[in-house]
C-alpha cells in the first residue's frame, strides 16, 4: 500500500476513536502511539484486511463503573466511583492492576487497560487486558478506612472477576494491605479460595519477589538493550524517577548489575546522591514507602549528603541510563531535550505511558535506545502470570526460580521487539517493535475466535 494511504489511514482512524472517546486524552495518546506503528504493518498483512482489528482492541469488551459507599472513622457516609474495564481477552483471562488514586477516572483506565493487553501478549503468557480502581485516596487514611473501603469496591467487583474470567492486581495506590482486604471480602462473599488476585501475600498464596519483579524486568530488558551496542550496566550512571516499588527494584537490581544509580523522586521534587544509592539506602527506600508518605525529601532525614531539587524533575542531571518509573506524562519533550544533550544512550520506561509522544519521538530521531512501557515494565504481570501458575498448581517455586523465570521472559520479550523493531540502518525501534509483536499475537487469537 503506497504511503500516502497508509498515513491517511491513519488519520481516519484517530479521527473515528477521537469521536467516540471525546475528553479521554491519556486513551486517545495510548491509541494513537500504537496506530502510527500498527497501521502500517496491517496494509502488508493480505489477512488482517477489513478485519477491523485495531478497531476492535481499541474498544473495551466490557466497561464497569460502579458506586462504592462506606462509612468513615467519624461515622460520616463517603462515595466513590468503581471501575473495571475488561479490554480484550482473545488470548487468556482479562489481567491488569487495581489503582486507588484521585486521577482515576475513564481514560487513564481505558489507557491502561489497552496497554496491558499489549503487554501481557508480549509476555507471552495467556493474559487478556484490564484494568481497574477508583479514585478513592488512601494517603491519610486509616487502617480501618481502608479495610472498609476495600470490603466496599470488593462487594461489587467480586461480581464481575474470577480465576478463569478476570484476574486483577495491586497498581498505584494498592499494595499488600488492600490486595488482603480485597482478596479476604472476595473469599467471604464467593465462599472459595482462588487465585483470583495476584500480589498475594505469601501466606495464603503469594509469589516471592512479586514488589521488586517490575523493577526487576526492567533492568534485565534494559540490559538487553545495552548488549545491542555492547554495552552492560558496569560503570553506567543511572537516573531512575519515583521511590515506590517499582523504583526500589530498578535500584536493586542495577546495582547488582555494577551501575549507579544517583536519583529518585516524588511529587515534591527529585533527591540527588551523586555517591549512589545503594546498600541501606536502598533498604531506606522501603521504610519511605511504608511510612505512607510520598515525599522523596524525606530521603535527606537520614542521608545528609544528598542534594533535594524542589518541584523538580531529575531529567536534568547527566546520565548514561534514564528510568523513568513514577507516572504518566512525567518526562516531556525539554526534558527529553536535557536528557539527549548530556549524552543519555538508554531511556528504559518503568512506569506505564511516563513519556510524552513529543519525547518519544525526540528519543527515536536522535537514535537514543528507548523502550516503552508495554515492554520494558512487563517484568510485574510476568510475575502476576507466575504466581497464577503456582496458585492452580498449589506449588510454591522459590525467589531464584522465579527471578529466573522472569529473566527468561524478559529476555525473550526483548527478542520480539527486536525482531520487529529493527530498522534498515540497524537501529532497534522498540516502540515500532513492541507495538507489532503485541499485536501480532492478540490478532491471530481474534482472527481464529471470529467476530465477537
Amino acid at each position: 500500500m503506497e504511503l500516502y494511504n497508509v498515513e491517511q489511514k491513519i488519520q481516519e482512524f484517530v479521527a473515528k476513536i477521537e469521536a467516540k472517546n471525546p475528553n479521554e486524552p491519556e486513551f486517545l495518546q495510548a491509541v494513537k502511539e500504537v496506530a502510527i506503528t500498527v497501521i502500517p504493518f496491517i496494509a502488508t498483512r493480505k489477512e488482517y484486511t477489513g478485519m477491523k482489528l485495531l478497531e476492535r482492541m481499541a474498544e473495551p469488551e466490557r466497561t464497569i463503573i460502579f458506586r462504592v459507599p462506606w462509612v468513615d472513622d467519624k461515622g460520616e457516609i463517603q462515595v466513590n466511583r468503581g471501575f473495571r474495564i475488561q479490554m480484550n481477552s482473545a488470548i487468556g483471562p482479562y489481567k491488569g492492576g487495581i489503582r486507588f488514586h484521585p486521577t482515576v477516572n475513564l481514560s487513564v483506565l481505558k489507557f491502561l487497560a489497552f496497554e496491558q493487553t499489549f503487554k501481557n501478549s508480549l509476555t507471552t503468557l495467556p493474559m487478556g487486558g484490564g484494568k481497574g480502581g477508583s479514585d478513592f485516596d488512601p494517603q491519610g487514611k486509616s487502617d480501618m478506612e481502608i479495610m472498609r473501603f476495600c470490603q466496599a469496591f470488593m462487594t461489587e467487583m467480586c461480581k464481575h472477576i474470577g480465576p478463569e474470567t478476570d484476574v486483577p492486581a495491586g497498581d498505584i495506590g494498592v499494595g499488600a494491605r488492600e490486595i488482603g482486604y480485597l482478596f479476604g471480602q472476595y473469599k467471604k462473599i464467593r465462599n472459595e479460595f482462588t487465585g483470583v488476585l495476584t500480589g498475594k501475600g505469601l501466606a495464603y498464596g503469594g509469589s516471592l519477589i512479586r514488589p521488586e519483579a517490575t523493577g526487576y524486568g526492567v533492568v534485565y530488558f534494559a540490559e538487553q538493550m545495552l548488549k545491542t551496542i555492547g554495552q552492560d550496566f558496569r560503570d553506567k550512571v543511572i537516573c531512575v524517577s519515583g521511590f515506590g516499588n517499582v523504583a526500589w527494584g530498578v535500584v536493586k537490581k542495577a546495582t547488582e548489575l555494577g551501575g549507579k544509580v544517583v536519583t529518585i523522586s516524588g511529587p515534591d521534587g527529585y533527591i540527588y546522591d551523586k555517591e549512589g544509592i545503594s546498600g541501606d539506602k536502598i533498604d531506606f527506600l522501603l521504610e519511605m514507602r511504608a511510612s505512607g508518605n510520598n515525599r522523596a525529601e524525606d530521603y535527606l532525614k537520614k542521608f545528609r549528603s544528598a542534594e533535594f531539587h524542589a518541584g523538580k524533575h531529575p531529567w536534568e542531571v547527566k546520565c548514561d541510563v534514564a528510568i523513568p518509573a513514577a507516572t504518566q506524562n512525567e518526562l516531556t519533550l525539554d526534558d527529553a531535550k536535557l536528557l539527549v544533550n548530556n549524552g543519555v544512550i538508554c531511556v528504559t520506561e518503568a512506569a506505564n505511558m511516563p513519556s510524552t509522544l513529543d519525547a518519544i519521538n525526540h528519543f527515536l530521531n536522535n537514535k537514543v535506545l528507548f523502550s516503552p512501557g508495554k515492554a520494558s515494565n512487563a517484568g510485574g504481570v510476568a510475575t502476576s502470570g507466575l504466581e497464577m501458575t503456582q496458585n492452580s498448581i498449589r506449588l510454591n517455586w522459590s525467589s531464584e526460580e522465579v527471578d529466573a523465570r522472569l529473566k527468561e521472559i524478559m529476555i525473550g520479550i526483548h527478542k520480539l521487539c527486536r525482531d520487529y523493531g529493527k530498522e534498515a540502518d540497524g537501529y532497534v525501534n522498540y516502540v515500532k517493535g513492541a507495538n507489532i509483536a503485541g499485536f501480532v499475537k492478540v490478532a491471530e487469537a481474534m482472527l481464529a475466535q471470529g467476530v465477537v
